[in-house]
């Protein structure tokens, strides 16, 4: 059994590769199509564009997980199919739950790396590609090192170590220089709220510098009126889809604890928690295509039933997204409920061509 479990993942494996390249190569070119309008904008060039794009492949890799084994378990079987070799498979005296689980532990395997790409790199790469684009088409951005986000306006150079949702810093550090290039004022603000169009600083600590004499003040509030609006900032903000489960669940509690809305970080939570069992789903239903009405037919055939099952079992799980998001709906409903009505419909077609 071994021998067959080894023959029939090898050609499912090889036709997931083969999809997962062509999806990631259409993406990637629609992906650089859409880039190509902000190119010129700022520093960014076709170089950052297509840089960009390159970092972004891991995450897009990860979401089209269940895409990927839908398709490549297909095509794999289906081309065992076409040849006649599962015919003579099932005549050696092999078993459909046999050949069903040599199929599985092919999406077991593809579903342990996809998430290791997931949670370790994908997180990683996309922060990194996000920020490095919206520095770049800005041109009083920097971000260097990890010492947060530096802006220049006029004669000040600002330190932004922490941006928040809802208009909100946390500390920021603002460096007034002469036009000798001396420092000669330091504020530093435990945290900063957009209001009425200028930022209001809390718990404000100032330092002069004048001469060969050193002065510090300190104020609760203090109104810092900047060209540096929360848009231009929010280049940097944290993007959902950018992050692991662990940085989802701790971006989460801090949200609750500090009275924000959480629920879209709930949602990308869960969707990521779940994408395994949607694998081992997509994976399963790729069973029916080959043994059951669609057994007569060809590859391509098969390929395209996939493919707007695929697309359509995708449409209904971001419709139960943006539903549940209106109505307030529990996110884990809202996220649950697709991939247990495609279980439900995997098991009814299972049960019928047993």
């Amino acid at each position: 059994m071994k021998i067959l479990d080894n023959y029939i993942g090898k050609s499912v494996a090889s036709s997931m590769l083969v999809v997962l390249s062509v999806l990631l190569a259409l993406f990637t070119l629609f992906g650089f199509l859409d880039e190509l309008k902000d190119v010129g904008k700022g520093n960014y060039g076709v170089g950052q564009a297509i840089l960009y794009i390159l970092l972004t492949l891991p995450s897009l890799a990860y979401q089209l997980t269940p895409m990927t084994a839908l398709l490549g378990c297909t095509i794999g079987l289906g081309m065992l199919a076409g040849n006649s070799e599962l015919t003579a498979i099932r005549s050696a005296g092999v078993s459909l739950e046999r050949i069903i689980w040599s199929v599985l532990k092919v999406g077991i395997y593809t579903m342990v790396v996809m998430v290791l790409v997931g949670e370790w790199i994908a997180p990683v790469s996309g922060q990194y590609a996000q920020t490095m684009r919206s520095v770049a088409k800005s041109n009083s951005l920097s971000l260097k090192g990890s010492q947060g986000l530096w802006a220049k306006d006029g004669t000040q150079y600002i330190n932004v170590r922490e941006i928040l949702p809802g208009r909100r810093l946390g500390s920021v550090f603002i460096y007034e220089i002469d036009e000798k290039h001396r420092v000669t004022h330091i504020l530093h603000a435990e945290s900063a709220v957009y209001k009425q169009q200028n930022w209001e600083l809390e718990n404000v600590k100032h330092t002069y510098f004048n001469d060969n004499q050193v002065t510090s003040t300190t104020d609760e509030r203090y109104l810092w009126q900047t060209t540096l609006s929360p848009e231009l900032l929010n280049v940097v903000t944290v993007k959902s889809r950018t992050l692991s489960v662990w940085g989802l669940y701790q971006y989460i509690q801090y949200l609750e604890n500090n009275g924000l809305s959480a629920e879209q970080y709930k949602q990308t939570f869960w969707s990521k928690i779940t994408l395994p069992a949607v694998t081992l789903v997509m994976v399963l239903l790729s069973i029916p295509f080959v043994f059951g009405p669609l057994r007569s037919v060809g590859v391509g055939h098969r390929v395209l039933a996939g493919a707007l099952v695929g697309i359509g079992f995708h449409l209904i799980s971001q419709m139960s997204n943006y539903l549940g998001l209106v109505l307030s709906i529990s996110p884990v409903l809202s996220v649950l409920l697709p991939t247990a009505l495609a279980a439900v419909v995997v098991g009814v077609l299972l049960r019928r061509i047993h």
